[in-house]
């Protein structure tokens, strides 16, 4: 397994789509991607959204165990979308012979009797380099963009601004009713749920901030583990036991409060090892590049997991000592130790500086606008800038120190 990882992270290049590198994209740039794709992929219009875009649907393999992978339910959530399209031309690009390794032997490409090309099965002790390995057995299903009307305008909610991973009960948007239909026609053994979250996470009792969550979702408000959260709890180890080597302690769980109207949640009660993936952030990282190939890394080692049931080794106790999740611990910019002036009085606080959450009417970057968060002791907060402001005052007689107000003040020497 971990050769089979490390060729397709040493070779990820190869791989990566060049003709998305951003994370704002729309359904028509996504689109010729898509249904340019040959005759490997089995291209399948499953439905249209509430403005009539297209949703698509990719297959690849023929084997009995079940994948289902969907991203983009948020608009604004697109990380994984291209991180669905690296692994689409991962496996497409494995048809031809790939260089292996230094060192190492190509596999061989002759299936078994009775198994197609995309199962390839390999002699006893020897392992595949290529992206074949990962596919053995397995018939892999995306849907990437669910929510087109929302990439449209990159804002979370479609069209009818209905968050779609809380209609899962009601299913009052057409794009709720097509991913549920899909569940039920596929019956998925394993889901895959692919959100981003905030930058602002953190790892709880690290000073890292979060670049991956996962989750395997409750499924009642007892949090019952059966034998079906049992298998997503063991991949998640897995994927998390990879991503150790390359980012350790940056990897955290997210919250598994049990939300009845939820997707992922009422997934796993349906049947189906449900998993939940969190693009985070890395510093220095606006586009999420690297958190992209996090994901493209995290889901090649789940997929080869599974068709090699290697899942099926793993503790469950070491998914529950995978740190929390922890919201709103970072800051673009902690001031620390900063004197303030004010009303001829002088007090020492730290401050928390972060970009406007809010998107721009244009739908532009808010990047360039930071407003002041928090006031206080901030001493269990992190920042990606950390600056000790000892020695520098602040003269707030105008009143711009207050929270929620731009961070446009200006400092001086004490």
């Amino acid at each position: 397994m971990q050769q089979f990882i490390d060729f397709a992270i040493k070779n990820y290049n190869q791989f990566s789509e060049k003709r998305i590198i951003e994370r704002r994209f729309k359904h028509c740039d996504l689109m010729p991607l898509l249904k340019n794709l040959d005759s490997f992929f089995e291209i399948k219009t499953i439905g249209k959204s509430f403005e009539d875009r297209e949703i698509i649907r990719i297959k690849i393999g023929t084997g009995k165990v079940k994948i289902l992978l969907w991203s983009q339910m948020h608009g604004n959530e697109s990380v994984a979308t291209s991180a669905i399209l690296d692994i689409l031309n991962f496996f497409k690009k494995g048809r031809s012979p790939l260089s292996p390794p230094k060192g190492e032997k190509k596999s061989p490409v002759n299936p078994p009797k009775g198994e197609s090309k995309n199962q390839i099965s390999l002699p006893k002790g020897e392992i595949d380099v290529s992206p074949f390995g990962g596919l053995r057995g397995l018939s892999l299903y995306f849907i990437p963009m669910l929510n087109p009307d929302g990439a449209e305008v990159f804002k979370r909610r479609n069209a009818q601004d209905i968050d779609l991973n809380r209609d899962a009960l009601k299913q009052s948007a057409p794009e709720s009713k097509i991913l549920l239909e899909q569940i039920a026609e596929l019956k998925p053994d394993f889901g895959f749920n692919l959100h981003d979250q905030e930058i602002y996470y953190g790892v709880e009792n690290t000073p890292n901030n979060t670049n991956i969550a996962f989750l395997a979702p409750a499924y009642n408000y007892e949090k019952s583990i059966d034998e079906k959260r049992k298998r997503s709890m063991q991949v998640i180890v897995a994927m998390n036991n990879m991503l150790q080597k390359i980012i350790p302690n940056s990897v955290a769980k997210y919250s598994d409060a049990f939300m009845p109207n939820a997707f992922g949640d009422n997934i796993q009660k349906l049947g189906t090892s449900t998993i939940l993936i969190e693009s985070g952030y890395s510093k220095n990282d606006n586009e999420r590049q690297f958190i992209r190939k996090l994901n493209f890394i995290s889901i090649i080692t789940a997929i080869y997991s599974i068709s090699n049931q290697n899942y099926t080794k793993e503790n469950i106790e070491n998914y529950f000592k995978i740190p929390a999740n922890k919201k709103d611990a970072f800051f673009d910019y902690l001031l620390k130790n900063v004197t303030i002036k004010k009303n001829n009085k002088t007090y020492k606080t730290d401050i928390g500086i972060s970009r406007n959450k809010s998107d721009k009417e244009d739908f532009t970057d808010y990047e360039k606008e930071f407003l002041i968060w928090e006031i206080g002791d901030l001493s269990n907060y992190n920042g990606f800038e950390e600056i000790d402001f000892t020695g520098k005052i602040i003269d707030d007689n105008e009143n711009k120190i207050m929270r929620m107000k731009n961070a446009d003040f200006l400092l001086e020497k004490l």
